[in-house]
Parts: structure tokens; C-alpha cells; sequence
């Protein structure tokens, strides 16, 4: 037996004996007073508490022992003892184990080296941990652990529930800030007959009452124009999307994205919009517009600058600028040439404008650190944007990148029916039975022309907390299955 099954097994049997004295942790009943931090704002000397937590280390010193509790909130020291708790009781407290969860109650004092603390009068078990903490309980080593057992991630490591704290506050902020500006929220259907408003590779399910598949949805946008039609003005929904790709540092295929849409508004509407939104978020969240970043715990720091206004240079000028001028006036094969000599290597069946945005996409985008709107992309690119009046071949578009990342497209939206029917068949091989025809159906009743903005959540958490990779703000990121689980527990036949 290794040392890990030994100790689950040395844990189980003081369940056991806990059960045949009959006290069963897990039909014990507390309600503890206050959270551990709130005990510890209005802590008063001699004050009677009841709190409940984890117990996450304990000091044994023969005829007493020191403990601390963790919560949500905060940790606090108890101080158990032999004469006051009684000898059976105590003997029970010096056995209990890392990780049990326990209610206790008790007078509030101050040690001589100025800890908190509570002396316990009384104590009730909670919770037997069966299996314990990772042997460094201040965090978890393996990163893949981390987030296959994000438990454990949360319960040793005090910067990875402050991080999901704050996207919690991210995620608030943003409401906030739309409902102030009179956005409505509503909620728009996860299954869909036809997968729309994005090019992307959806999930297939089966509906048997139906008798037909669904796709879990790769963007709510058309159904969020549908409402635009209908009457309501100021839209948004922050929605869980599904698209059936990669999985990489910034790519998850279940992911949050807010998506905003504005009537009489367009994409520079959205671009002030993106820019007074992500800065008051940021104040109100982190109380600064100076973000810190280190790409590595070694790597020299850098500062991601808010403070508006933002720059805008159009893609082209972009493009131009990193590999040379008049680059998008080169061949479709010299292109390619340039491609290959750059790292990408699947150029081969891809059209003009697709070959230059992958180029775009690896020398240009790392490159942009500080806030810019990298405007007017090509036309084919963004079926569902209006056309540029200057120049056609653009579309009234912004992407924008912070930190060598795209947070938010936004551009306005294509509203004559006519046009954008032509393109969706354009960007769908002519596939009629592709095209959502209840949107075209609804365009054809007149949408207002509007302003649209979709805002990678998840990105954006990374972007203002400083995180490496989408998998450290997601609670339970996607991984692959392993091949073995953890060995389950024996449970005993039920107690009738």
C-alpha cells in the first residue's frame, strides 16, 4: 500500500470510529455567526464567536493546540485545551486531520505576539477530509493539476481565489456600466438550427423530440440583430459560446463573450464605447489604469497602459509596416512565399485576403502591446459589416488589441437584406441550406443601422489580471480525459 492510500485509509478508520461513537461528522448541524474576515473586522477582546472553516495547519503542544481555520474570506488562529475542552473532546480536536471542516466557538484574545485568536469552549466536526491536502498546501506545483482539481487550487492557493474573485467583479462592473447606459439584458437561445454569426466549426447535437440536430451556438449575434428588428435599441448578453477547434493559451471552446449592440450607432459608436468601458471597469475593479505584466515570474515587467485615448491605425497600415510597403499589392503566390518564411505552413488552399490576415494575425498582433483599434479590414473577411463608403474593399470594422491579444471586434452592422444575403452565400460556398433564413427574414422587416461589439471575457480577465493563459481564469477549463482517474473511495454498504 503506498503512502497515499495509506494515509486515505488511516483517515477512513477515524471516520469510523467517529460513527461508532455516534458522532457522524457529516449529520452535524452549525451555523456559524459571521464570516472569518467579519470576525476578524469586529474582533473584541473577550467577545463570544461561533465560526466555521477549514482547517489548513495545527500545532500540537501536548495539553493544547494551536489550529487556524481558513474560510472564503480570511484565516483565524484557535486555541484548543485540555482542561477547558475535557479530555475525551480534546483528544478528538489533537486527532482531527488537514483539511476537515469544523465549526467552533469560543472567546476572542490576542496573543502575546499579537494574533487573534480564538480559545475554544466548544467544537463540532463538519466534514471528514478522507483524503488530504497536497503536500505543499500553499499551492499546488503542477499547473495541469491545478486546474484538473481547481478544488484543491482553491482551497491552497489564496492568488487563485482572488482571481476569480475579480472576474466575479469584472463580470459585475460590466453589467453595471450597460445597465447605467440603458442596455437591456436578455438571454438568447444556446442550441440553434443554423450556426451563425461566426466562421467556426460548431458543436453537433441531436434533438429526438425534434428529430433533427442542433449546434450549440458559436456567437448569439444574429439573434441579437432579431431584437434590433424588434424594437429594442440597446441590447447585450454575456453568453456562454462553444466552438469545436484548438484548445491553446488563448483558446478554450466553451468561452464568455459579452456581445453589445447599439441602434443609430455604428463602429466608432462601439469604439468609445470598448474605450469608456474597459477603463471604468479597470478603476473600479484594480483602482488604477496602469496594468503590470510579467509574461514569466522571472521576466522583466511591463506596464499596459488605459488611459485614454486610444490609438487607431487601419490594418493595412499595419500590415504595410511590418513587412513592406505595398505588400498587399504582391501576388497571391509571393504572398504565400512570404508566409512560409515567416512559420505559417497551412497557406496552401487559403484565398488572398486570408494568406495576409495569418500574416497579420503572427508578426503584427504580438506586436500590439498598448490599446490600439486596428480598423478596416478587408471585406471579406466580415461578412456581416457594413461595406466603407471611401473604400469598398473595406468594411467599417475595428479589432481591438491589448497585450498582443484581440479583446473586442466591433464594426457596424450590415443592415440592407439584399447585400447581406450575397455574402453570407459568399462566405458559405453558395451552400443555400447554410444560411440562417429566419435572419434574412427579419432583416427584410428593416433593422436600424446600428453598432455591434463582441468582448472576449475571458481575454479581458487575462489582459487586467495579468494572467498567462486562458486556463487560469476559467474555473474548469477543458482538458483532455485522463487514462486513469484518482482511485475511488470504498463506500460501505448504506446504514439502513
Amino acid at each position: 500500500m503506498d503512502t497515499g492510500s495509506e494515509l486515505i485509509a488511516q483517515r477512513r478508520q477515524k471516520l469510523d470510529a467517529l460513527r461508532a461513537e455516534g458522532a457522524d461528522p457529516f449529520r452535524a448541524e452549525f451555523r456559524p455567526d459571521a464570516s472569518l474576515a467579519a470576525v476578524r473586522e469586529r474582533a473584541k477582546e473577550g467577545g463570544r464567536v461561533r465560526l466555521a472553516g477549514r482547517l489548513m495547519t495545527r500545532r500540537d503542544m501536548g495539553k493544547s493546540v494551536f489550529a487556524d481555520l481558513r474560510d472564503e474570506t480570511d484565516r483565524i488562529q484557535v486555541y484548543a485545551q485540555k482542561d477547558v475542552l475535557g479530555e475525551k473532546a480534546f483528544a478528538r480536536f489533537a486527532h482531527l486531520d488537514l483539511g476537515d471542516i469544523l465549526g467552533v466557538e469560543g472567546e476572542l484574545f490576542t496573543t502575546r505576539t499579537g494574533e487573534l485568536t480564538v480559545k475554544v469552549a466548544a467544537y463540532t466536526l463538519l466534514a471528514k477530509a478522507l483524503r488530504p491536502l497536497p503536500e505543499k498546501w500553499h499551492g499546488i506545483q503542477d499547473i495541469e493539476a491545478r486546474y484538473r482539481q481547481r478544488y484543491l487550487d482553491l482551497i491552497s492557493n489564496p492568488d487563485s481565489r482572488a482571481l476569480f474573485r475579480q472576474r466575479s467583479r469584472i463580470i459585475r462592473a460590466i453589467r453595471h456600466f450597460l445597465d447605467e447606459r440603458n442596455f437591456l439584458e436578455v438571454e438568447t437561445p444556446m442550441m440553434q438550427t443554423v450556426a451563425g454569426g461566426a466562421a467556426a466549426r460548431p458543436f453537433v447535437t441531436r434533438h429526438e423530440a425534434l428529430g433533427c440536430d442542433l449546434f450549440l451556438r458559436i456567437a448569439p449575434e444574429l439573434f441579437l440583430k432579431r431584437l434590433l428588428v424588434g424594437g429594442f435599441e440597446r441590447v447585450y448578453e454575456i453568453n456562454r459560446n462553444f466552438r469545436n477547434e484548438g484548445i491553446s493559451r488563448r483558446h478554450n471552446p466553451e468561452f464568455t463573450m459579452l456581445e453589445v449592440y447599439q441602434a443609430w450607432g455604428d463602429f466608432e459608436t462601439m469604439m468609445t464605447l470598448a474605450e469608456q468601458m474597459i477603463t471604468t471597469v479597470a478603476r473600479d475593479v484594480f483602482g488604477t489604469l496602469d496594468l503590470v505584466h510579467r509574461a514569466a515570474p522571472d521576466a522583466p515587467e511591463k506596464t499596459i497602459r488605459l488611459a485614454p485615448p486610444w490609438e487607431r491605425k487601419t490594418w493595412r497600415a499595419l500590415l504595410e509596416e511590418a513587412v513592406a510597403p505595398g505588400f498587399l499589392e504582391w501576388s497571391l503566390d509571393k504572398k504565400k512565399e512570404k508566409a512560409l518564411q515567416i512559420g505559417l505552413r497551412d497557406v496552401h488552399g487559403l484565398e488572398d485576403f486570408e494568406v495576409a490576415n495569418q500574416i497579420f494575425e503572427k508578426i503584427v498582433q504580438p506586436r500590439l502591446i498598448q490599446p490600439i483599434f486596428v480598423t478596416h479590414l478587408p471585406k471579406a473577411l466580415v461578412p456581416l459589416a457594413k461595406a466603407n463608403r471611401d473604400d469598398p474593399s473595406t468594411v467599417d470594422v475595428f479589432e481591438l488589441c491589448i497585450n498582443g491579444v484581440e479583446i473586442a471586434p466591433g464594426y457596424s452592422e450590415q443592415n440592407d437584406p439584399v447585400e447581406q444575403r450575397e455574402r453570407l452565400l459568399a462566405q458559405a460556398g453558395h451552400e443555400i441550406q447554410k444560411l440562417d433564413e429566419d435572419f434574412l427574414v427579419a432583416l427584410e422587416h428593416g433593422m436600424p443601422p446600428a453598432g455591434g461589439m463582441g468582448v472576449g471575457i475571458d481575454r479581458l480577465v487575462m489582459m487586467l489580471t495579468g494572467a498567462q493563459s486562458i486556463r487560469d481564469v476559467i474555473l474548469f477549463p477543458q482538458l483532455k480525459p485522463l487514462d486513469e482517474a484518482p482511485p475511488p473511495l470504498q463506500v460501505p454498504e448504506p446504514r439502513l
